[in-house]
């Protein structure tokens, strides 16, 4: 077999060994079952019995049929010695019977080896999507995701959204095959009601997250911030769920969105990640350049009137507009848009609500 198959040289002598004992198990079973051609060969006990179940890991489908066809040839290479006269047509017969028996136990092996697998997979990728769900993500999520294959990307979304009308093991199953075919790292589990997608190595968030929508429920589909790893995903994980439960606030909204673009809402349904968002993001870049803070207030308690904020502020019209656009420019969300407005309207309550001045 060393000189037949290189992969056989390669392997341990362990291995070897527990090779050498399975194909010397299917000779002597063959042996016994023609003494005894009525009696059903009991080809998976009898040969793959002898054997330790993690062989089956250490050698392929591929290599089994090809140890399968060397020990076939070998037994044929002796059956005119093996055969009485006369009898070796038949002894080639009932070697390509039990041949066929072998096939299909072998079949049968690595059937069962890839169930079992494929259950503790499913099984540990929950325990890992939950974790993360549930912020208790410690520094065994990363070897539980290694076991997973998952191979440890950067740039880390969580996507939420209502689970779809089907079981959970398919929901899940949907999910990979379209990462498969989108060539992306996934992990995804389903959690009461809700389906959780994990996507690793994310350039543009939305528009990954639009590659799985159609496989959500009914409803918005929200997706996380970036983080850095999937112990950092909790955040993703907890804001997403956030915006998913605040969104409702907003009749209007697209039903991918990210959880940054329901800020407001968030923060009025108690968020407080959401609220801290927008003090230290929005209200005090503003406090900065106390005339733009100045200006926006103003602008926003005018009822959004350019004329009525200059008279307000004793400046020309222009001059307002310069500085609506600067406060853009510093915050991010333009004054002159409704859903600018609201956001910042939103900043500059709570940061004067925390601001002892």
């Amino acid at each position: 077999m060393e000189q037949q198959l290189p992969w056989f040289a390669a392997m341990s002598a362990e291995d070897r060994s527990w090779v050498g004992l399975v194909a010397q198990a299917g000779i002597a079973s063959f042996t016994e079952w023609l003494r005894h051609p009525t009696r059903q060969p009991k080809v998976f006990g009898e040969v793959f019995g002898t054997a330790p179940r993690e062989l089956a890991r250490k050698v392929s489908l591929q290599q089994t049929v090809e140890l399968v066809r060397a020990t076939h040839e070998l037994v044929e290479s002796y059956v005119a010695e093996l055969a009485a006269p006369g009898d070796e047509s038949g002894l080639r017969e009932a070697l390509l019977v039990y041949s066929r028996e072998i096939a299909f136990a072998s079949a049968q092996v690595y059937a069962q080896a890839a169930e079992a697998r494929g259950a503790w997979d499913a099984r540990l990728e929950a325990l890992v999507v939950d974790a993360v769900l549930r912020g208790e993500a410690d520094e065994s999520i990363a070897s539980r995701a290694s076991a997973l294959g998952w191979p440890a990307p950067d740039r880390i979304v969580v996507v939420v959204g209502s689970r779809p009308d089907t079981d959970p093991e398919t929901a899940v199953s949907n999910v990979h095959r379209r990462a498969r075919h989108a060539h992306l790292e996934v992990l995804a589990g389903v959690q009461s009601d809700h389906l959780a997608i994990l996507l690793g190595s994310v350039s543009d968030p939305l528009a990954v997250a639009a590659e799985f929508a159609d496989e959500f429920g009914k409803g918005p589909v929200v997706v996380g911030p970036v983080v850095a790893d999937l112990r950092a995903a909790v955040r993703s994980a907890q804001e997403a769920f956030a915006a998913e439960r605040a969104v409702i606030a907003w009749p209007d909204a697209p039903r991918l969105i990210a959880s940054a673009d329901v800020l407001p809402e968030r923060a009025l349904d108690g968020d407080a990640a959401a609220r801290q968002h927008l003090v230290r993001e929005v209200y005090e870049p503003l406090t900065a350049n106390p005339v733009l803070l100045e200006t926006v207030g103003a602008y926003l308690d005018q009822g959004h009137s350019l004329e009525a904020c200059a008279r307000t502020l004793y400046v020309h019209p222009n001059t307002v507009r310069y500085r609506l656009r600067r406060v853009t420019e510093v915050t991010g969300y333009p004054p002159t848009t409704s859903r600018g407005a609201f956001t910042l309207r939103l900043a500059l309550a709570f940061g004067r609500l925390g601001d002892p001045a």
